[in-house]
Order: structure tokens, then sequence, then C-alpha cells
């Protein structure tokens, strides 16, 4: 009986392997690359093996397990989102779920998929990335082709997609790994003790962390201001030194079945790599425990629960607070932080502010760590439940309702202001909501305010990017940030004269209100901070049609005819794959005998 795992990942493989040769692939025996120069049939098989084979590194079945843990992953979000006639995801439903994915699981905020500040313009696609440009241009020329076609991704398609990308992605790590090597005077040929390999991940931590800005090449000044740090101590330190430890904990456990326990350990430039690839799986949602702290820092400044700090007191931190917030007005304005509407001036939205530029901690040359967004998760709850790109708004009351987040309990009662908005939004989209829309996003920031930013629209989407903010440019002066405190406290000592001299008024003319009338005052809700501008994240033109596809039956038949011999082809490549894998010992090629073509 063949293994499900080896099934799975010889489908998803061949997905990726049909996308990329079925979009590539001309009429003509050869296709276009980059320029003007030809690449033959023969070259993109090439290009194909490796590719599946750099998918599936880390062995047979580990990278069946991965590509089962991601389809676990993005599942929920694809059948949400909307599709075209052929029933795949356009253009901007991939952009959206490659985001989704990286954002919600890693952190990894992608140079070329950061947010877009709810604009419909210049909306950038995956094939733009400058991964993908850098280091797969064949697999760009295949998204264009795909594109062009209106060819759309499947669900297997978007799990080779993202499994290709994060691979590349990955590959960055090896490189700063070497660096680090080399900078602890190592090669990557030679073993390393267990003491000799803490100092190297150490290392390649730092480096991690300085992103752009590291020196790879100094090796005496790195290994003094490493001495430095680590002599210096200090929390953030020992926090490093103790997520390196664990992983390298991990590993051994991991692998204890392969240690031979009468011989001292010593690790592989191989090893070293599983464990920093893993580090670097893992890097996001560790530092995002600081982003958790910081958000309660935040919350303990908000006098009213609404999510919201007055700018004020977001300036006045005490010498003894943990946090000293010190963004300019301007940077929280672009960013959508900034509230001016609120009465008793202006305010910070926490989670707007959360998910800033300014709290992505590392920065590499294709990706950036920032805070990870809870209401992504709290989104994604929706769609497993909804799996379809609308619902209806009695049907979504009813789930979030029932919904939970770090700050809001679930079996709770939605105030009826909120109920009667997510009704207008269906009303304005024709009885039900688009789960991937502007308005339904700003809903949600209402029903988890902690959690979901406010959906400003941007003036400017690369305010959105942290590379916009190097060098401290986010950050106000010490003059100005005392100047807001103080301004704040003489507004206090006003509005407090003005709140007593209203009530001795009232005293005197016995307008006081009554028990009832101070009940009414307290279970009233103030008017919601609303915009009725809408964009839809997800929706290509394309996929808002219903219908047949187009060119008619002669249309069909042609392009079932080409897939078909494409399909011939892919075989061909998947047959040659496969016994690549099979090559070897008569073990290895007994247990490939069982995998059987998902055809």
């Amino acid at each position: 009986m063949a293994k499900a795992g080896g099934n799975k990942s010889i489908a998803y493989l061949a997905a990726l392997s049909f996308f990329m040769f079925s979009s590539a692939v001309s009429a003509s025996p050869s296709v276009r690359g980059a320029g003007d120069s030809r690449i033959s049939a023969e070259k993109i098989q090439s290009r194909l093996n490796e590719a599946l084979a750099s998918v599936m590194r880390g062995g047979e079945d580990a990278g069946a397990k991965h590509l089962e843990t991601i389809e676990a992953h993005i599942w929920q979000t694809y059948q949400a989102l909307p599709k075209n006639d052929l029933g795949r995801l356009p253009p901007k439903g991939v952009r959206y779920l490659v985001h989704n994915y990286f954002a919600r699981e890693h952190g990894w905020v992608i140079k070329g998929l950061e947010p877009l500040g709810h604009q419909n313009a210049n909306v950038s696609a995956v094939h733009d990335l400058s991964v993908l440009q850098d280091k797969a241009p064949a697999l760009v020329e295949s998204l264009l082709e795909a594109r062009r076609a209106d060819h759309g991704l499947s669900l297997s398609d978007m799990v080779a997609m993202v499994a290709a990308l994060e691979r590349l992605i990955l590959d960055e790590s090896l490189t700063i790994l070497e660096a680090a090597y080399r900078l602890n005077l190592f090669t990557p040929e030679e073993p390393l003790s267990e003491l000799d390999l803490h100092s190297v991940l150490q290392s390649y931590l730092l480096l991690f962390k300085q992103g752009e800005k590291a020196d790879l090449v100094n090796d005496p000044r790195h290994r003094q201001r490493k001495n430095l740090i680590a002599n210096r101590g200090g929390q953030t330190w020992k926090q490093m030194v103790d997520f390196e430890s664990d992983a390298v904990k991990n590993y051994d456990y991991a692998n204890t079945h392969k240690s031979n326990p009468f011989e001292q350990a010593s690790y592989s430039f191989k090893d070293a790599s599983s464990i920093v690839e893993r580090m670097a799986h893992c890097y996001g949602k560790w530092q995002n425990q600081e982003c958790h702290e910081m958000k309660d820092a935040l919350m303990s400044m908000d006098p009213d629960g609404t999510g919201r700090v007055p700018l004020p007191m977001f300036y006045s931190q005490s010498q003894t607070d943990v946090y000293h917030f010190s963004e300019s007005t301007d940077y929280l304005k672009q960013v959508g932080a900034y509230d001016g509407s609120a009465a008793g001036g202006p305010r910070v939205r926490i989670a707007n502010y959360m998910l800033g530029p300014s709290n992505c901690i590392a920065s590499s040359t294709y990706y950036s760590i920032c805070c990870i967004s809870e209401c992504e998760s709290l989104l994604n709850q929706l769609e497993a439940k909804v799996q379809a790109p609308t619902a209806s708004p009695s049907r979504l009351v009813y789930l979030v309702r029932e919904m939970s987040s770090s700050t809001v309990d679930s079996h709770r009662e939605l105030p009826d202001v909120l109920v009667d908005k997510l009704q207008s939004i269906a009303d304005h989209h024709g009885g039900d909501v688009p789960l991937h829309g502007r308005l339904f996003s700003q809903w949600m920031h209402h029903a988890f305010p902690n959690e979901c930013p406010f959906p400003q629209i941007a003036e400017d989407v690369a305010a959105l990017d942290p590379r916009t903010w190097k060098e401290s440019k986010a950050a106000a002066s010490q003059e100005e940030r005392a100047k807001i405190a103080a301004q704040a406290v003489d507004d206090v000592l006003s509005q407090n004269e003005s709140d007593v001299a209203s009530l001795a008024d009232n005293v005197a003319a016995g307008l006081l209100w009554s028990d009832d009338d101070q009940e009414v005052g307290k279970a009233s809700v103030p008017e919601l901070q609303w915009t009725e501008e809408e964009v839809l994240h997800a929706h290509d033109g394309s996929s808002l049609k219903l219908g047949t596809q187009k060119g008619g039956l002669f249309g069909s038949l042609m392009r079932w005819a080409f897939q078909g011999a494409l399909l011939f082809s892919l075989l061909r490549v998947l047959f040659n794959w496969q016994d690549s894998l099979c090559g070897g010992s008569s073990k290895k090629k007994a247990k490939c005998e069982d995998y059987e073509l998902p055809f």
C-alpha cells in the first residue's frame, strides 16, 4: 500500500510541474525565456527537475510532511477566496493568499507583497517579487503566461507555489550561516563541537537581526561586538541564547536514533543548516511574544477599552516603564494608527500601531519580520466556517458571537449598531457580505478593536514598507513629545474646570439626571467611526463573473487537446524524477515501487 504522504507530495509537485510546464510551453518546440533567447523543452525539464528537488529538500518524508502542513494552513483561505471561471485563484487572490500565509505563520512581510493600504490601484503580483525575479526567472515567466491566459492556480498549485517560495527565501538563511562560520574562523567543511555550534548560531542570530546592515566580512569586528553584547548581558541576549539553545536541543532529541552515545557530539554544516532552517521558521512566532507584551502595555493606557490610547499618554511613559513609544504623529498618520476624530483629542489605534513597520525587528534582502496579526487568525476562523467568499449577515453575527480573542470572550452579544452596520454592508453588495473587503475589515475592527486594525485608505502605500522608515525616520523628537504631553495636561485641567462649572450650573437649575436617565446614558453606544469606501482585496474582474469559459466549444476542445499533449510530457518528467528518487539501494527502490502517480 502506498504512503499517503508520498502520494500527496508527488501530487503537489505534479501540480507545480504542470502549472510551470503548461503555462511556459508554447505551441512550438521551444518557449520564450528572458529577452529574445529560446529555451528548449529539454532545458525546461532540467530546470523542472531542479525545482522539484529543491522543494523536496530535507528528504522524501520531510518534504511530503511539510507540503501537507502548508495545505493544512492555506486550504481554508483558498476555499473562501473568489475564483475565476475555471474555479481557480486569479492573480489578486494568489497575492492575497501568499501574503496571508507568510504573515500569519511566520510574521514575514515579503518585499513586493507589503500591505496595500486598502487601495485598488497599482497592485503588485506574485511574479513581481524580487526573490523570484532574482532566483527563479523561469517561474516568473510561468506566472506571467498563466496570468495572460487567465489560467489561475488550483489548491495544489498554491501549496507547491508557497513551498517553492519558502524554499527560495530560506536559502538566504544558509548564506548568513556560511558567513557566521567564516566570522568564527570555521569552514563549512569542518565538523563543530557543541560549544562551537552555539557560537556560530549566536553569530547567525546577530547577523539575521541586523538584516541588510550586517557586515558579513569583518570577522574581528564581529567577534568584538558579539563579546561586548554577551558580556553586557541583558534580557535580549539571554532570550536569544535560550532560543538557539532550545533549537539545538530539539534537533538533538529528534535525531537521537542517529547519534552515538559513546562519542562526543559533533555537527556538520548539514546539521547546522537544519537547525537554522527551523530557527528561521520559528523566529517570527518566537519574537511575537514581545509584541504581545507591547500590546498589553498599550492596553493599560486605554481608558475606555476602545483599542485607542490618548496621544499624550502614548508619549508619557516614565523612566521605569519597559516600553517608550516615540513614533512621530506624521508616521502614525501615514500608517493609519492616528485617530484625530476622537472626542478629547487625538488617539493612537493599538492594532494599527502594532502592525506598523516600526515594529518590524529584522529585515533581510527579501522579507521583514513583523508582529503577527491576530486579526488574520480571526478571519481564518471565519473562512473555515464559511468556505465561500461571502456570507449572510445573520450567519456572520452568529459566528462572531461565538469567537474569542486574547481580549474578547466568546458567547457575547454584539451591539445593535454593529449588527446594523453588517446588514448595511450586505445591502451594499446585494445581500451578502464579502469576507475580503475593506468594509468587513472595518466591521471586524469594531468587533475586535485590540486585534483588528482600522482599514484606513493609505495616501501612499510606501509608508507601510519597513524600508521607508529606516534610520529612525519614524521617531519624533523629545521636544515634540514633551510638548504634546504638556499640552494634554493643560487641556485636562481646562476641561475639569469646565466640567465643575457645568455641574454647578446644573445643580443650581435642578437639571441632574434621574436614576433611570443615568441607566439610559450608560447603555448608549457612541457612534462608530465609519466610512463607506469599499475595496475588494482578492477580487479580480474575472472572479466576479459567472458563466462558461470564453471561446466556446471549439476553444475548450483545443485547450483540452493542448493540455493532454502537455500531460504526456509531464508524465515523462515525473517518471524521470521518480527514477532519480528511487535510484540507489534496492531497499529504496522497493519503497518507491509503492508510490502511485496521481492520474
